[in-house]
């Protein structure tokens, strides 16, 4: 097992600190106050309790540094220092819904990155009721429970497992989907909607799923997954093959064979 750096035993002080408070609100699921701050999209106690345990061991460690918060919004901090990314509760409507499938994910942005352009440079994300933390430094490999990760290795999308996620009211481009999903779906042996993709892009690391495609995702969603799967070996860019998965927050993740047959079946479904 590679050593953590002090970013990462900051982040999984950060994920452990809020996880005890994930998984007692969860058992008591029924009796949480739930605000509605858009159509489908639920913002309950148990996310703000958890950003703000997250923001304080985050902040006590990084006095300096910004912070881009689901639910708190963008916190300035010294521009030319990296900045936080946090998503204190990826999966809100399964976990309103009793469903155990939710995480925690953290990332560290860099504005200094290479060509001038920021970068994600480490990520964590944590699954509070399996107690898996998967984590990956830029350039140091992806890892779960002291476990390398790499992605699948399949070659053929027949035998391959892919996951997305789907539209749904007041949220992403239902006739986008049906055109992919109509393309991918005759191809592979299954498609899984399993409601977090932060999760969704940590498995894919891990080889649990063979590819994951998604669109109208926020930044918090997919930074730390982002890292996981490239650090696991993976490739992962927006639907034309580009390197804007973060700009455009529009993944296709999978290994090099899968995305390269991935990217064809999806560009020639958006023409």
């Amino acid at each position: 097992m590679a050593a953590q750096s002090g970013l990462i035993t900051v982040m999984e002080r950060a994920v452990r600190k809020a996880a005890p408070r994930l998984r007692r609100d969860f058992g008591e699921v029924q009796n949480l106050q739930v605000s509605r701050k858009g159509p489908a999209d639920f913002v309950s106690v148990a996310d703000k309790r958890a950003e703000e345990a997250i923001v304080e061991e985050l902040r006590r460690a990084r006095p300096d540094w910004g912070l881009l918060l689901e639910e708190g919004g963008e916190v300035k901090g010294d521009p030319d220092l990296p900045r936080w990314i946090v998503d204190p509760l990826d999966g809100t409507s399964n976990f309103l819904h009793g469903i155990p499938h939710f995480a925690i994910s953290i990332a560290v942005e860099d504005p200094r990155g290479a060509g001038g352009r920021p970068e994600i440079t480490h990520g964590m994300v944590y699954q509070p009721l399996t107690d898996e933390g998967f984590w990956a430094e830029k350039g140091r490999g992806a890892w779960v429970q002291g476990n390398r990760l790499r992605v699948s290795s399949r070659r053929d999308l027949a035998d391959s497992l892919v996951a997305t996620g789907i539209p749904f009211l007041g949220h992403g481009n239902f006739a986008e989907w049906s055109r992919i999903f109509g393309a991918v779906a005759p191809e592979v042996a299954g498609i899984r909607r399993f409601g977090a993709a932060a999760l969704d892009l940590a498995w894919v690391a891990a080889g649990r799923f063979d590819a994951f495609w998604e669109s109208d995702l926020k930044l918090w969603d997919i930074a730390a997954g982002y890292l996981l799967v490239k650090e696991a070996g993976g490739f992962v860019t927006d639907y034309r093959g580009a390197d804007r998965a973060l700009e455009k927050c529009e993944v296709l993740a999978a290994n090099d064979q899968l995305h390269s047959r991935l990217h064809k079946l999806v560009a020639s479904a958006l023409r």
